[in-house]
């Protein structure tokens, strides 16, 4: 029988990265993701990852080198965090649009200013619309299940597209876990060998990446889109042996205590352990509260989403990040873009809370259940609800 090992999350990650066999790893340090790439760094060093480990000046440079390495049919892998991913967000489009099977993991982290270390999502929200698959992840264990997850998508002939993996900052990247480790005969066979259907050669010369002038540019951009919607179908096959394999499963939206609820939360990332434990006191209490999770977040999982939320009455969205001007949060807007046709349909609130790190608990989960009962009667007091706000 396996034994858990306990582990540091990033020390997990690294461990994943050296197991899925990378040729190429490019990195520059941010907090709170610099312990995988040490950690990384060290594994090439001490010869235990045969792969060239490339310092770089900046996370722009970080993923043009990756880019670089992916275009001549490397495997490769980096991180980055907060800022450093938005210095990153002008080749974030270009490594998409170049169909090239990269992996990063973002340690997530708010965004400036002001300055802030700490973990909320604003980092990745920013970059929702870069075309790469991106997921959402709870635990220790399903951080170092998502690496292998992911090499095993985006080395699919039938994707070709760059994946993020989302790891809360601090609250998962730096908690020491009881994580389930592969030995590397386990997961040989669920890992295919990295080969690129499009790559650079001299002995077979494509053009990557030229000029797309009007006529061409628009279909270009479809092409790109249609690929990372059929990608759900290779998401979730590769879930799907995942689970037989190892007893672990995974889906695009996961759900809690969803029977008979008439009221539901919607979350993402580590406040979802929290909230499960919010259900489960006002499910004691009386309440027909439940949960729903994406995982998936790009492609949406829209049919899967629709069926998780369609017996509640009312939807509690909560995001970590503030769209400014927008009077909502990201994932709100789009879960209400997402039922507005629908017959019938919950009623959606908005709920913003642990920005910039500041702690989320099972009271404020009550707190927002019981404003959205409050809200379904006598309507919200605003687009969308700050939970803990404070004057200042």
């Amino acid at each position: 029988m396996p034994t858990r090992t306990p582990i540091e999350v990033s020390i997990a990650v690294s461990r994943a990265v050296q197991q899925a066999d990378v040729d190429v790893i490019a990195a520059y340090p941010i907090t709170p993701q610099t312990h995988i790439v040490e950690n990384l760094s060290e594994l090439v060093a001490n010869g235990e990852l045969k792969a060239a480990f490339i310092n770089v000046e900046s996370e722009h440079s970080a993923i043009s080198t990756v880019v670089g390495a992916a275009a001549v049919g490397a495997s490769t892998f980096t991180a980055t965090s907060s800022q450093g991913l938005a210095l990153m967000h002008e080749i974030l489009f270009i490594a998409a649009s170049l169909r090239l099977p990269i992996v990063m993991v973002v340690a997530n982290r708010a965004l400036s200013g002001p300055i802030s270390i700490w973990n909320d999502h604003s980092d990745i929200m920013a970059e929702r619309d870069i075309g790469w698959i991106q997921v959402f992840c709870e635990t220790g264990q399903e951080v170092y299940d998502a690496i292998f997850h992911a090499f095993r998508v985006v080395r699919d002939p039938n994707v070709q597209l760059p994946m993020i993996v989302n790891v809360d900052g601090f609250n998962l990247t730096h908690v020491i876990e009881p994580v389930y480790l592969f030995d590397q005969e386990e997961i040989r066979d669920y890992l295919p060998e990295h080969r690129q259907a499009l790559k650079l050669d001299i002995d077979h010369p494509i053009t990557m990446g030229p000029v797309g002038i009007p006529e061409v540019f628009t279909e270009a951009k479809k092409q790109v889109d249609e690929a990372l919607v059929n990608a759900k179908q290779v998401v979730q096959a590769a879930w799907q042996e995942f689970g037989h394999r190892y007893g672990r499963h995974y889906a695009p939206v996961e759900t809690y205590q969803v029977e008979g609820a008439e009221v539901l939360l919607m979350t993402m990332g580590v406040i979802s352990r929290t909230a499960m434990g919010a259900v489960d006191r006002l499910r004691e209490a009386g309440k027909a509260v439940g949960l729903v999770r994406f995982r998936l977040w790009r492609p949406f999982p829209l049919a899967e989403f629709r069926e998780a939320v369609a017996h509640a009455k009312i939807i509690a969205v909560i995001d970590r990040h503030l769209s400014l001007g927008a009077h909502s949060g990201p994932v709100c807007l789009e879960v209400r873009a997402a039922l507005y046709d629908l017959p019938n349909r919950p009623q959606v609130f908005g709920f913003i809370l642990g920005l910039g790190g500041r702690d989320v608990t099972v009271n404020d989960f009550a707190e927002i259940v019981a404003r959205a009962e409050r809200y379904a009667t006598t309507g919200p007091e605003a687009e969308y609800t700050l939970i803990g706000l404070r004057e200042i």
